[in-house]
């Protein structure tokens, strides 16, 4: 009855859509897996080339303080596709999840089971922009579901372009795929070339209706695999460069990357960066780069950690850790927003996050709010004209174990310029002043323990609101004697 209600709600918009001849503008929002805030060009990486997604940004509105709604991927995809926070959605670690693996004697605390696929009865933002009579299209990598009814043609995409269960390439990058949903090309295709062949392909169709497209590719994320003269280019590159201090710290059982050195990662992040510039050519030939607002951003920030240094693929300095923490190295992440005409190039510091993406797209293209669906995300546009928004806090709760990757169970809450992580296993907290320094290495709670309290109580109320089931000591653990 909910979902009848709220198509029914949408009949005006779409008729009003028709009679005006689909005047809305086009979305291609490129989502990349595992990139880290510091490997592009622009913001401040000496050792990846990335030309075209810098000349992006020279021409859009950036974010400096831009966070990913999980360190994690699934969860992080879930509150982009429905602009709630993964806790909300009971959608809180990668799907399946380390609890797949076994009982854990080595993890203190247990985590509860938590959904395995996105909510059939969440109004993904595909099914908004389809129901107000848009092309929708996805391609790349989707990990929101392990049964094909939780495939990206079931959650409003009417094209679907490689997206499945997998969290990686099950084949690799180079073709043969290994994968159902996208027929294999020629023997040593590249994946990141042929999703962008796919989507230039869907982009250039003519039609009345204007399109909405994801291009959710599966680089960054493992196996490391690059073309082998990019990779030869990097290897010769690091050598003539001076890396300053120790290549990793480390914490017990995991190692921290200081220097962005890898040249097949190096060589994966070149590749992707050709494509952005294949994109921007594509849209600016078919007549589209003036009516297509363009947003790229990542699902998370980049793996710097693991328990094995050798397959550490970047580092995030001077943010601290990576991947599956919730400090500032695994949540911030880059977001470029891009409409000539309509959005003015220049640089926002304001706190955003990825639930702020569903009703910020809507807004910007003329469609009614859904903020019965996306709750936990507010329009940006008035920052995308350079206006402010309404000051507000920022949570994250991510009551997993990151397997090797050395993330421990926590949540998060930043409230203007300050930043506190609780820890469940200790029941701690940290807080750190982020206008000071981004690498989170002064703890402050001690200096102000009543900030500290203050965070702390408005993050344990946010908890109880979400109505989460936390963490709970873990009958198999087995400490260390």
């Amino acid at each position: 009855m909910l979902r009848f209600m709220f198509f029914l709600a949408l009949l005006p918009a779409v008729i009003q859509a028709q009679t005006a001849g689909y005047e809305h503008p086009n979305i291609l929002f490129i989502l990349v897996d595992d990139l880290g805030y510091h490997d592009l060009g622009y913001t401040g990486s000496r050792f990846y080339e990335t030309p075209n997604i810098d000349k992006l940004a020279t021409e859009s509105m950036t974010f400096t303080n831009a966070y990913a709604p999980s360190p994690i991927c699934s969860p992080s995809r879930a509150a982009i596709m429905t602009g709630k926070y993964p806790a909300r959605l009971n959608l809180t670690d990668y799907i399946p999840g380390n609890r797949h693996y076994g009982p854990h004697p080595d993890q203190k605390l247990a985590s509860h089971p938590f959904k395995l696929f996105l909510d059939p009865m969440e109004i993904s933002i595909g099914e908004a922009f389809k129901s107000n009579g848009y092309r929708t299209f996805f391609a790349g990598k989707w990990h929101l579901g392990e049964k094909e009814i939780d495939y990206p043609e079931n959650h409003g995409f009417e094209v679907n372009v490689g997206g499945n269960h997998t969290g990686h390439p099950a084949g690799g990058y180079f073709s043969p795929y290994k994968n159902p949903q996208l027929p294999d090309g020629p023997e040593g295709e590249y994946l990141t070339d042929r999703l962008t062949d796919e989507t230039i392909k869907f982009i250039s169709q003519k039609s009345k209706k204007p399109f909405f497209a994801i291009l959710s590719f599966y680089t960054v994320h493992l196996p490391l695999e690059g073309k082998a003269e990019k990779v030869l280019n990097y290897e010769k590159k690091r050598s003539q460069i001076q890396f300053e201090g120790q290549r990793f710290d480390q914490q017990n059982q995991t190692y921290i990357k200081n220097h962005q050195d890898n040249p097949r990662y190096a060589a994966m992040v070149e590749s992707l960066d050709e494509n952005i510039g294949r994109l921007m050519k594509a849209l600016s030939q078919n007549g589209l780069d003036r009516n297509t607002l363009v947003i790229f951003t990542s699902d998370n920030g980049g793996m710097a950690t693991s328990n094995l240094a050798e397959q550490i693929p970047t580092s995030n300095a001077p943010l601290r850790t990576g991947k599956g923490y919730l400090y500032e190295g695994g949540l911030r992440v880059p977001l470029i927003f891009r409409w000539p005409g309509y959005i003015k190039a220049g640089e926002s510091k304001v706190p955003v996050t990825g639930t702020d993406l569903y009703p910020t797209f809507l807004d910007l293209a003329g469609l009614e709010l859904l903020p019965e669906q996306h709750m936990d995300g507010v329009s940006i546009k008035p920052l995308l004209s350079g206006k402010s928004i309404e000051n507000r806090s920022l949570f994250w709760y991510y009551p997993h174990y990151s397997g090797g990757l050395g993330g421990r169970p926590s949540a998060s809450i930043r409230g203007g310029n300050y930043k506190l992580i609780h820890f469940f296993e200790d029941n701690r907290s940290e807080l750190f002043n982020l206008k000071r320094g981004k690498e989170e290495d002064a703890e402050l709670s001690g200096k102000f323990p009543g900030k500290s309290k203050r965070l702390n109580k408005k993050l344990q109320n946010w908890i109880g609101e979400m109505d989460v089931l936390l963490p709970y000591p873990n009958p198999s653990y087995q400490p260390e004697k």
